[in-house]
C-alpha cells in the first residue's frame, strides 16, 4: 500500500489535554505507511460569514492547507455539555465553506476521545452526525472511548495505559485498511 497522510485534529485547546495526548500517541504508533500531521487551531477565529467573505484569515488558511494535503482525518474530541468540542466544530465549519467542500468531501475519518465516565461517547455521536452532512466517512469500528480520569494519562496528557495504546493502534490500522483505495 502507498503512503497515507492523515491530518489529526484535537478538539481541545489545553496544552496538557488528554485528547492531544491521544494524537501524540497516534503519531508514535502510526503504521509505517502512515504519516500523521497536525496543526494548532488555538488562533483560529470563530466562523463568521462576514470575516470569510472579506478573506480567509491566515490562521484558518494554514490549517486548511494542512487538511487539504491529507488523505484521511483523525479527530480526538473531548466532550463539552454532552457534545463535541467547540474548537473542533468551528474548524469543521471553516473547512466546510471551501468551495464544493473540497477539503473534507469523501475522506475517511477515525474518531477517538478522552473525557468523563462515558469517555466522549456523546461527543463522538454528535461528531458522527456532522460527518454525515460533510460527507466524511467515519470508521464504524473500533470505537475508542477513554475515561480521562482513571490513571491512563500522565499530567501532561500523554497516554500511559498500554490498553489505550492498543486501542489507538487498532484504530489507525483500521483507518489504513479502510483507505487502501484512497
Amino acid at each position: 500500500m502507498s503512503s497515507l497522510t492523515v491530518f489529526a485534529l484535537s478538539g481541545s485547546l489545553r496544552a496538557a489535554s488528554t485528547n492531544k495526548g491521544l494524537i501524540r500517541c497516534a503519531m508514535q504508533l502510526a503504521p509505517e505507511n502512515m504519516k500523521i500531521i497536525t496543526a494548532d487551531i488555538g488562533d483560529v477565529p470563530l466562523y463568521n460569514e462576514d470575516v470569510a467573505t472579506a478573506g480567509t484569515p491566515e490562521a484558518v488558511r494554514r490549517v486548511l492547507d494542512a487538511m487539504q494535503s491529507a488523505d484521511a482525518f483523525l479527530f480526538a474530541s473531548t466532550e463539552y455539555n454532552y457534545s463535541m468540542a467547540p474548537a473542533l466544530k468551528n474548524m469543521l465549519d471553516w473547512a466546510s465553506r471551501v468551495p464544493a467542500n473540497a477539503v473534507l468531501n469523501g475522506k475517511h475519518v477515525a474518531i477517538m476521545g478522552a473525557g468523563g465516565g462515558m469517555g466522549t461517547a456523546r461527543s463522538q455521536y454528535h461528531l458522527r452526525q456532522v460527518c454525515v452532512y460533510l460527507n466524511l466517512l467515519p470508521l464504524n469500528k473500533p470505537e475508542v472511548f477513554v475515561n480521562a480520569f482513571t490513571g491512563s494519562f500522565a499530567a501532561n496528557g500523554d497516554v500511559l495505559d498500554d490498553k489505550v495504546k492498543g486501542q489507538v493502534r487498532q484504530l489507525l490500522e483500521a483507518l489504513a485498511k479502510q483507505c487502501q483505495p484512497c
